[in-house]
């Protein structure tokens, strides 16, 4: 096969994959009786209509392309985190608490003091997943999921506790959990007027570019990808597969810890339920569409944005439910993975690549 063909090859199947995609949807969205045209158009154009709503979209975008970051790591080290969801929650407790403590600390301290804290606490919720995998084979599916369901438990206890804001606690309070607004030198800085976005940004897209330079140009980063691409392979190179196993899960709760802190920081600036609002979980589907790649993360994190943005507004401008993008990230999920097996099917290639010659001789003589 031709490199020419190898790319025409790979672009067609992607292309391929975005038609069923979207034709999945259509007949999802023809169900419920939408409007299949103007629901699509709202989606993905409206929210880029105004800098507000492209602010909103970015938004959205940056604890998207963080947890995505630290969800690439472990999965390039051959380990599936499920469990960023309750690393965002440890490390928006981790932030809290800090800011709580510290509340007349300078703002060039505590700001890198609480990103640190929230990716101390999400990283060691990541160890513990880590080192159940390396040390006694507990699948980190499982454990992950529990390790969820206990940090969302800790977390509600925490609100509802030791954090509660005392306002909330007076007679005239809701009772509502969620802590005491944390104070202004936690704040992250909103560059654009009149909008929320926030020095965040710049958060991600650093971290972005460190997660470049640790995979594919240092001795560590190789050394963590042979050991997911294959852990056999890896031990008898001398590689240490079960060490890199719970240090990716420790840098990728840590980016969960981050992200979390940054929401915290950037947007609600107090710790609040729902604060997560499934970040955790949507990020995987973000790292898995942006290749586990930085490269191909930051923008898979612009469009998913886009596609949380939109689906609020379809529902006040369409009447389509804003939870039907669960049912479209459900199906982005599954046609990324059918494309990933057919792009990693060399047989099928190499089939359609000896029908293509024979087409081509079979023009040939025709002509002649």
């Amino acid at each position: 096969m031709t490199r020419q063909f190898k790319l025409i090859y790979q672009i067609a199947i992607i292309l391929l994959a975005i038609v069923a995609a979207m034709a999945a949807g259509s007949i999802i969205l023809l169900t419920i009786g939408a409007d299949v045209a103007k629901t699509y158009l709202v989606i993905l154009l409206e929210p880029l209509k105004t800098t507000l709503q492209i602010s909103e979209v970015l938004l959205r975008a940056i604890p998207l392309s963080i947890i995505a970051l630290g969800i690439s790591v472990a999965y390039r080290s051959g380990i599936i985190n499920i469990g960023a969801e309750g690393q965002m929650m440890m490390g928006i407790l981790g932030t809290t608490m800090v800011a709580l403590s510290l509340p007349d600390l300078p703002k060039p301290l505590l700001i890198p003091l609480a990103l640190l804290t929230g990716a101390l606490f999400g990283g060691a919720w990541g160890f513990i997943a880590g080192i159940l995998k390396a040390k006694l084979q507990v699948s980190e599916l499982l454990s992950t999921v529990m390790l969820n369901y206990i940090a969302a438990q800790f977390y509600t206890f925490m609100l509802r506790g030791p954090f509660l804001d005392p306002a909330e606690k007076t007679l005239g309070g809701a009772g509502t959990p969620q802590s005491m607004r944390l104070t202004k030198n936690l704040w992250l800085t909103r560059f654009i007027p009149r909008t929320r976005l926030h020095t965040g940004l710049f958060i991600a897209l650093a971290l972005a570019v460190l997660i470049y330079l640790l995979l594919w140009k240092t001795d560590y980063g190789y050394k963590m990808r042979a050991s997911g691409a294959s852990g056999r392979a890896a031990r008898y190179g001398g590689i240490s597969v079960e060490w890199y196993l719970v240090v990716s899960m420790v840098i990728s709760g840590a980016f969960a810890g981050i992200a979390g802190a940054v929401e915290v920081a950037g947007v609600h600036r107090r710790a609040l339920e729902g604060i997560t609002a499934g970040y955790g979980f949507s990020g995987i589907v973000v790292a898995l569409f942006g290749g586990l790649s930085p490269i191909g993360i930051i923008p898979a994190s612009f469009f998913f944005g886009l596609l949380i943005v939109g689906a609020d507004m379809t529902q006040r401008l369409v009447g389509v439910p804003a939870n039907m993008i669960n049912v479209l990230q459900g199906i982005i999920i599954l046609v990324i993975v059918a494309t990933k097996m057919i792009l990693a099917d060399p047989y099928l290639a190499e089939r359609v690549w000896r029908a293509w010659q024979k087409r081509g001789k079979k023009s040939v003589e025709m002509e002649a």
